[in-house]
């Protein structure tokens, strides 16, 4: 009887439940966690997975790329494309932090509301990330992707930016790289973006009144923290596109619990296309914001 198995391969000590959980419910029979894995042993733990089933079983196994860290994820995700052997190939998805699904509902969320609002979509659009960690830094590369003025918004003095910006220069992604750390920084940013994303950590007001009041040009506003207090004042968890007004500023808001909606469609539906691709499947984060992008115009109206 064929069993659909899916390999985690993460460099820490365990794999994510919630991955686990919708990776189950998507179909997939056995999930194998691979604990401790670094880029150079990704390889020929592929080929072991590629030769054991003959080419046309390549939607019987799938490897899932976690962990933690999006710069280890990247190289994991290219080492796992250079081991495929002519027709020996098996699907490949990389997912690390949840960071590349959330991102992509992000940024798909967001420019369909834009779209709505105002007929087109982020290209030539100031769009400010606040927050630079894997959610926030794959969301400036998708927002600079889809031609906007992507930027950055380091919240502390550890924030790495040079790692960050190697980052943004691997996707072909211009990104600047900007200070949100006093709330004159903020006020400044706020000022001149016309859509602004919390990415930063649960429960921290990030973007207050104060600051959105300097908003005027805010055509968008989105929020990943479900925490309270919401990471952007005004917005609620289950937002989608609802108008808010904070002084002058008026901006279409967009929840976490919204964006964790879609985000979960796009890694079940991904884990699914992995089964029934009509060939072998890999998903990085512009695969997921495809994928999302897809899924959007498939749903009904809020």
């Amino acid at each position: 009887m064929t069993q659909r198995i899916l390999y985690f391969l993460v460099p820490g000590s365990n794999i994510s439940p919630f991955d686990v959980t919708i990776a189950a419910d998507a179909g997939f029979d056995q999930v194998i966690p691979l604990t401790g894995i670094r880029p150079e042993n990704v390889t020929a733990l592929v080929q072991d997975a590629i030769f054991c089933r003959p080419p046309n079983r390549f939607n019987d196994t799938g490897i899932f790329i976690g962990g933690r860290d999006v710069h280890m994820a990247t190289d994991m995700f290219q080492s796992a494309k250079g081991a495929m052997v002519g027709d020996f190939q098996v699907g490949v998805f990389a997912d690390p932090n949840g960071a590349y699904t959330t991102s992509a509902a992000v940024v798909a969320l967001v420019e369909k509301a834009v779209n709505a609002s105002t007929g087109s979509g982020l290209a030539g659009r100031t769009v400010s990330v606040f927050g630079t960690g894997p959610v926030g830094l794959c969301t400036a590369i998708l927002a600079a992707r889809q031609g906007a003025k992507a930027r950055l918004c380091q919240l502390t003095a550890d924030d790495d930016s040079k790692a960050a910006l190697r980052f943004c220069e691997r996707y072909n992604a211009k990104v600047e790289w900007v200070s949100a750390e006093t709330h004159r920084d903020k006020v400044n940013v706020v000022a001149d973006s016309e859509i602004a994303v919390s990415a930063a950590k649960a429960g921290i007001r990030i973007l207050d009144a104060e600051v959105l009041e300097a908003g005027g040009k805010l055509i968008a506003c989105a929020d990943t923290n479900a925490v309270p207090p919401s990471g952007i004042e005004g917005i609620g968890v289950n937002d989608r596109a609802i108008p808010v007004e904070v002084g002058p500023a008026r901006f279409l808001s967009i929840g976490p619990l919204a964006i964790g909606s879609l985000k979960y469609k796009t890694q079940f539906g991904l884990y699914r296309s992995i089964q029934t691709g009509s060939s072998p499947a890999l998903i990085d984060f512009p695969e997921a914001y495809a994928y999302a992008l897809q899924e959007l115009a498939q749903s009904k109206p809020a």
